[in-house]
């Protein structure tokens, strides 16, 4: 995310009657608040790491409030809060450089947060660092990750809206990898794997990028990060790939294309679902999930999940179809109690 244009912070503080104020080393005895916002953003000068924030959200007039924060995650989804009223919530974000993708650019040093919705309105936040969380990783390519720019965006993008205090999504998804790069770059698993603790879970969805991997590569790299996270003490959940929108002419997604079968005839979910049972491993199938959905939806109205009507592109989410694959995510994590209910947003 841009650091703001000081004339343009200013004009934002002045107009809210707030002093934007560069936050402090924090000195781990007074929480860092709302003197580091303007009437829109804030920034907190913080060291990577894990951070709690708590909001209190409302005003005088009616309101409804989102938050997002560094590369365009969602945080906190749109609250709206009565005339006089003031409504709590908190949330856990990963702080990390890079603060996107991680073969992308660093981003912008310490912690920011952008106030979204129809009526934003902060009365109040605090930043602690997170004595007690657990990790969500991610493990992905550029329909799971950060998307730096507007209107693509990755379900992993979209997750941690759906998390409260004391679950974080550390997302290390990044676009263009295969099994095979993911595993061979040391920005990429060699990076994430040192930073897994005993608790934290570990999602993986890799097949897009495997057009040329053979179906003996493919397995052997699914087993070796189920391997390499069980060896942390993590859990490793694999995922299968959302599929691509693109139909029969009878409106089903049955075709090699829109589920995943490369050109060697290696059919990615199959292949998934297969470890998953082999390693007896947590499995999320995105595949079947997202099918029904877009099938659901038929040819016009799914194109809104992906950027059909501003690229012409059949495999990348908009920021609604994003969302809503998030959902699906959010919703699996619960039903197979991976994550407990009352860490998770429903509804």
């Amino acid at each position: 995310m841009r650091r703001f244009n000081l004339a343009v912070l200013a004009a934002l503080t002045m107009s809210a009657g707030l002093t934007a104020v560069p936050a402090q080393a924090q000195d781990g005895q007074r929480p860092l608040g709302l003197e580091n916002c303007t009437a829109t953003a804030c920034h907190f000068d913080l060291a990577p790491g894990t951070y709690d924030v708590k909001v209190l959200l409302g005003a005088d007039t009616g309101s409804s409030t989102s938050i997002a924060g560094e590369t365009r995650r969602s945080l906190l989804p749109e609250t709206a809060v009565a005339a006089g009223e003031r409504v709590a919530r908190s949330f856990t974000v990963n702080l990390r450089t890079p603060e996107g993708e991680p073969t992308g650019p660093e981003g912008t040093p310490g912690l920011d947060l952008v106030l979204g919705g129809s009526a934003p309105a902060l009365a109040d936040i605090k930043v602690t660092p997170a004595r007690h969380s657990r990790q969500i990783f991610l493990v992905g390519d550029s329909t799971v990750c950060d998307q730096p720019g507007d209107p693509y965006s990755g379900w992993g993008q979209q997750l941690p809206q759906y998390l409260r205090k004391g679950v974080s999504v550390a997302n290390y998804a990044d676009s263009g990898e295969s099994t095979v790069t993911y595993l061979g770059n040391p920005q990429l698993w060699a990076t994430v794997q040192p930073q897994i603790r005993r608790g934290d879970l570990v999602l993986v969805q890799l097949a897009h990028n495997d057009k040329t991997t053979d179906e003996a590569t493919y397995r052997a790299n699914l087993e070796a990060l189920v391997a390499g996270v069980r060896e942390k003490g993590g859990s490793p959940v694999l995922v299968t790939p959302i599929v691509r929108r693109w139909f029969n002419s009878d409106g089903t997604l049955n075709n090699g294309t829109a589920l995943l079968v490369n050109g060697l005839g290696v059919n990615h979910p199959e292949v998934v679902r297969s470890v998953a049972a082999a390693e007896d491993v947590a499995l999320i199938d995105l595949t079947a999930k997202t099918k029904a959905v877009v099938e659901a939806l038929g040819v016009e109205g799914s194109k809104a999940l992906y950027l059909y009507n501003e690229k012409r592109d059949n495999t990348h989410t908009s920021a609604h179809g994003a969302t809503v694959y998030a959902e699906l995510v959010r919703d699996e994590l619960v039903a197979q109690h991976l994550v407990p209910k009352g860490l998770v947003r429903v509804g």
